[in-house]
């Protein structure tokens, strides 16, 4: 009997345990459920704030890939204006014969100054202002040195179309620009030309770039050109023996045009060379000399 009872107590005592064990777990899940339902609304703050931070994250990364890629395409167009600018250097370079070392375009020029502290890290923004500012430094240098190039071409273009030197090589001045006794009529009378006396089919030269406004035979000149420079010069090539150019055609400075001889008006082999500005005839010797 006694052992029943003790059996029966101890049965007691196993399912009171169980009931304590089970409330208790019961209590601590909902301990647990009531933690969790608390820290809810700053998980979902958290899980949110995670979304916003890899969505700049991935719109920072494709305005980064952006930049890089429009800043690629900025200074492949920059390298191309440097060597622009860089051609047309050495073009300035050579027409103005600016001795190559003094200006090498190809090497890249040195430069040098002691250690400095580094500047802070830039902003993409500084970055992009540099880059501008450097494209228009580039392009103002361009403009620069093409205006210096018009200038020169300009310069170049009188220079070609202004009559100087001599027009025949072997020969010499038989007779001036001014008043003298004419050989033929034994009047004085003005000469409008200075005459050059050499051998029958001495080349004659175009003094100045310009174009044949008259080749052939004309009265008391013989067998003629005549070529206009531009600018109100006209030079004249008279007595000769043939022409090497016709009317219209384009000539170039030291271009053979004619060869001497003594038609016309003359008393020997000779070359009449006259120079007129605004139609009147002016001393030839200032461009010749």
């Amino acid at each position: 009997m006694a052992h029943h009872r003790r059996f029966a107590w101890a049965s007691a005592a196993v399912v009171a345990a169980v009931a304590f064990a089970e409330l208790g777990y019961r209590y601590g899940q909902v301990q647990r459920l009531e933690r969790a339902a608390a820290l809810e609304p700053a998980l979902d703050a958290w899980r949110l704030e995670f979304v916003r931070d890899k969505r700049r994250l991935a719109a920072e990364r494709a305005a980064a890939e952006q930049w890089i890629e429009e800043a690629a395409e900025e200074l492949s167009r920059i390298e191309a204006r440097i060597v622009r600018v860089e051609a047309l250097a050495e073009r300035l370079v050579e027409r103005t014969e600016i001795a190559g070392l003094e200006f090498d375009f190809r090497a890249e020029p040195g430069v040098g100054g002691p250690e400095e502290a580094p500047l802070e890290h830039m902003a993409a923004e500084d970055w992009n202002m540099v880059v501008v500012n450097l494209s228009a430094q580039i392009d103002d240098r361009r403009r620069q040195l093409e205006v210096l190039e018009e200038m020169l071409r300009s310069r170049d273009l009188r220079a070609a179309v202004s009559p100087e030197g001599r027009p025949v090589r072997a020969a010499y001045v038989s007779s001036r620009f001014g008043p003298r006794i004419d050989p033929f009529s034994g009047r004085r009378a003005l000469h409008r030309g200075v005459d050059f006396a050499g051998a029958p089919g001495t080349p004659v030269v175009a003094v100045a770039a310009g174009i044949v406004t008259w080749s052939g035979p004309r009265a008391g000149y013989g067998v003629m050109v005549e070529i206009d420079h531009g600018n109100g010069l006209v030079t004249r090539y008279a007595h000769n023996a043939e022409n090497l150019v016709e009317l219209g055609d384009v000539v170039t400075r030291g271009q053979p045009i004619a060869r001497l001889g003594a038609t016309g008006r003359a008393t020997g082999p000779n070359l009449h060379f006259e120079v007129l500005h605004d139609g009147e005839a002016v001393d030839p010797l200032p461009f010749i000399e």
